[in-house]
């Protein structure tokens, strides 16, 4: 089978090759997927680049997320699961076998069944995103009537941040940088969007609610000056981005009683894991969810998927192994 590779850390275009390697077999547990589409995540290249990983041992496939078909099973998995369209997620987490290649093969649990009227560009756009979005909105408690801050609403998380909070019952006032982003954010369905350039900005932000319950923060430096002004005994800021390190505002946070979690999709237990997968699905069925606009690349130019990815492309960015 094509698969895109690494055997090294580096820059996209130093170390990502397209090469025939055998196709995998599933093991105890696994499934095989035939890749419709693999999502590209912010964490898929920093895991290239080497800020969140070390080397690979031997080869790696990149890319945790994907839409597909499993085509087979390993022992101890239902055989009634061949043909399942699926959504995949954490693939390349512990695995050599992500799903930037022809087929993949990952843990049974994180093939999710994928309806067959759901479109494969909002299935690839599910994954870290929309886990991570979850936990960062549901880890606190319930949203219904509460009021809800998404930093970077036209972002992937972003944007399910706002669909599964208003499916949840919350208000939701989003922040963004510009004019194309604040249209996707109204469109993920955000009752108020700011420019967080504007002067006003947080003045805006509290005359939508004088403080919030929860922040979906995707740039906890720059943006904690907003988000403290914003915030009461009840507010939780949850941070799932690190691009430096941040300086906490020690008093300051302790007179707003704020409570501060850090959200990494990789640690989730594995309760709060299924619990993201079934509420993500159940929304996804409801039509509560939307595809953000993709960009799509073939396998070829897996390189060029990357540094579109790490250009700040507005939308999602998915590599297809079948052009």
């Amino acid at each position: 089978m094509k698969a895109a590779l690494y055997d090294r850390l580096g820059s996209a275009r130093d170390v990502l090759r397209v090469e025939d390697v055998d196709r995998p077999e599933p093991g105890p547990g696994q499934v095989r997927v035939k890749i419709a589409l693999s999502g590209v995540n912010p964490t898929d290249v920093k895991s290239r680049g080497g800020a969140t990983a070390g080397a690979p041992t031997g080869f790696q496939v990149p890319h945790h997320d994907a839409t597909g078909r499993i085509d087979a099973v390993g022992p101890g998995v239902d055989t009634a699961r061949v043909g399942q369209r699926v959504w995949t997620y954490l693939a390349a987490f512990g695995n050599r076998w992500g799903t930037a290649a022809e087929w993949s093969v990952v843990p049974q649990e994180r093939a999710v069944p994928l309806p067959e009227d759901i479109d494969d560009e909002l299935g690839v756009c599910l994954g870290v995103p929309a886990l991570t979005a979850h936990h960062c909105l549901f880890a606190d408690g319930r949203l219904n009537g509460r009021a809800v801050l998404v930093a970077g609403g036209a972002g992937a998380v972003g944007h399910f941040a706002i669909e599964l909070a208003k499916h949840a019952g919350a208000r939701v006032v989003s922040t963004v940088s510009g004019p194309e982003k604040a249209e996707l954010a109204r469109l993920a369905g955000a009752d108020l969007v700011v420019n967080y350039h504007d002067k006003d900005a947080v003045d805006q932000v509290k005359g939508f609610a004088a403080t919030v319950d929860r922040v979906v923060e995707v740039a906890l430096g720059p943006n904690l000056d907003l988000d403290l002004a914003v915030s009461g005994p009840r507010t939780v800021i949850s941070t799932y981005a690190a691009a430096e390190d941040v300086s906490l505002p020690v008093r300051r946070l302790m007179t707003a009683n704020v409570r501060l979690r850090f959200v990494l999709l990789y640690g989730f237990p594995e309760p709060d894991l299924a619990d993201a997968v079934a509420d993500v699905g159940a929304a996804m069925s409801a039509g509560a969810l939307s595809p953000l606009p993709v960009r799509r690349f073939p396998l070829s130019e897996v390189a060029a998927a990357h540094e579109a990815v790490e250009s700040g492309a507005v939308g999602k960015v998915v590599v297809d192994p079948t052009a």
